[in-house]
């Protein structure tokens, strides 16, 4: 057992592949807390397609690919939002058309200047690639994302579960929800690396969705949240590198294990559910926030 773990740590990709992905989706996991109670889930997905034309973008300029990730990142959150102050159209709806359409041009510039390898890996991420720079980088951008995050918990949390008392009690609520979503796109070109433009939603909203399942209090589902993510990432690592198959996919089965396995508990009634809770079932009551508590 203590082989299978500490063998792989002896190739120094192991060890960089194996950090960033611990980083990158602790943080997206602390983030999926707030985008599933605000129901930003869609969102979340939107803003990860629509990196695809920065990334290439930022290739052709030859600026790093991050910084184009980002722009676009935010390019998307700003027309969805305008979409929606200009037009009576519902947000699902603009979010469709932004990030497809984003999407899209992202596959048609990735088609004129680079080959099917770099398709795949910015599609799927190669967290395998990482070097010791990459990193650095998405150590800087997860811890200042987690900074934000902690130091503006208890407004962001207010924000979610009442938006109109915390308006009342004279919380800039505009900023707030605007620094969040900086803060999506900021975190999702964290993850873009490990998991790639298709997968990194996914842990924008599992480790969230398995945080509500179980959690009682708001505290506690950012905490469980976390966690699932950074045991995702291990897990994912480790079962790519022993079974020879995508690390990217194999996280993101690590996290989906997760959920099903909060679902039976949060139930209680599977057997693998009654025997890990007696807890009656939670499904569908949102946890407290923490000021309830």
């Amino acid at each position: 057992m203590i082989d299978a773990v500490l063998t792989p740590l002896q190739y120094p990709f192991m060890q960089n592949a194996l950090m960033v992905a611990i980083i990158a989706c602790a943080v997206c996991g602390m983030l999926s807390a707030w985008l599933v109670l605000m129901g930003w889930s869609l969102m979340g997905e939107a803003v990860a397609n629509s990196l695809l034309p920065g990334v290439v973008v930022a290739f052709i300029l030859g600026i790093p690919l991050g910084v184009g990730a980002f722009v676009f990142g935010l390019l998307a959150v700003a027309l969805i939002g305008g979409l929606g102050r200009t037009t009576r159209l519902k947000r699902d709806t603009t979010i469709g058309v932004v990030f497809t359409s984003l999407f899209a041009t992202g596959l048609v510039l990735i088609s004129t200047v680079t080959t099917s390898t770099h398709l795949q890996h910015i599609l799927f991420g190669n967290v395998l690639g990482t070097s010791r720079a990459d990193l650095y980088q998405v150590a800087a951008l997860g811890a200042l994302s987690a900074l934000v995050l902690l130091v503006k918990r208890r407004d962001f949390t207010l924000v979610a579960f009442d938006p109109t008392y915390a308006r009342t009690i004279g919380l800039p609520v505009s900023v707030l929800t605007g620094t969040l979503l900086v803060l999506l796109a900021l975190t999702t070109v964290t993850a873009l690396q490990t998991l790639g433009v298709i997968l990194v939603v996914a842990v924008l909203v599992i480790p969230g969705a398995t945080g509500f399942l179980v959690a009682k209090r708001f505290t506690s589902m950012l905490m469980i949240s976390t966690a699932v993510g950074a045991i995702a990432a291990v897990i994912g690592v480790y079962v790519s590198y022993w079974l020879d198959v995508s690390t990217g996919g194999s996280i993101v089965l690590a996290a989906s294990a997760q959920f099903v396995l909060a679902l039976a508990v949060s139930r209680g009634r599977s057997p693998l559910g009654r025997l890990l809770s007696r807890r009656p079932a939670r499904l569908g009551h949102p946890p407290q926030a923490q000021g309830s508590e």
